[in-house]
């Protein structure tokens, strides 16, 4: 993580290293379990604007766990997406988890808040298509995918709220292959798939056409 940030164009203030401090203060400071043998203090960015849209991009809506943005920005990363949009209500960019999950993907991949609805529009008028992964969806593996658009993921919870679905033209459908507590009325299965999960199972399908 301190080598992708000393890589990055962030603004690397202090490395700290164990062996110059001392173990004990090392412990103070880091907020990990087992605090890292290096630490860096880095400047956090200006807001990023919003760019005009193009090429493919992730919308992230209410993204509340701080593991799921840091693993999707990771994920955001090896499928080559270099800009994710986060709602208002997402979970702190810059939260300790968030990075810690990013695996140093957080000073690669651009995030910029962003009201979706609006965002979503922009898209649109620009001639590309909004897609949003939803349970009425169409199935994902049958569906043509675009090279560019906007691709949304709703939060844990409650999925892509209302007035970010409206703006979606495209609606796609992860299947399940087994069977779900939703089919069967039995409360046993999998009701859904985790945000992160269902980001990569869908970032790869549109990377594999």
């Amino acid at each position: 993580m301190v080598r992708e940030a000393l890589l990055s164009g962030f603004d690397v203030v202090q490395v700290l290293r164990r062996e110059d401090i001392g173990e004990a203060a090392m412990a103070r400071i880091s907020q990990l379990s087992t605090p890292s043998p290096v630490l860096a203090v880095v400047a956090r960015p200006a807001p990023a604007e919003i760019p005009s849209p193009g090429g493919l991009c992730l919308g992230l809506d209410g993204i509340r766990d701080p593991g799921n943005l840091g693993t999707i920005l990771r994920i955001a990363d090896w499928f080559g997406v270099e800009t994710v949009y986060v709602s208002e209500d997402c979970v702190e960019l810059y939260n300790p988890k968030v990075i810690q999950a990013s695996m140093g993907s957080i000073f690669r991949v651009r995030v910029v808040m962003a009201e979706l609805a609006v965002l979503a529009r922009r898209f649109r008028a620009a001639g590309m298509p909004v897609y949003g992964t939803f349970l009425d969806g169409k199935n994902l593996y049958g569906e043509s995918l675009g090279r560019e658009g906007l691709v949304l993921m709703g939060s844990e919870a409650n999925g892509i709220r209302p007035e970010v679905a409206a703006e979606a033209d495209r609606r796609l459908l992860i299947p399940s292959f087994g069977r779900s507590a939703r089919e069967t009325g039995e409360g046993t299965g999998a009701e859904s798939l985790n945000v992160a999960a269902a980001t990569a199972i869908t970032l790869s399908e549109f990377r594999r056409r």
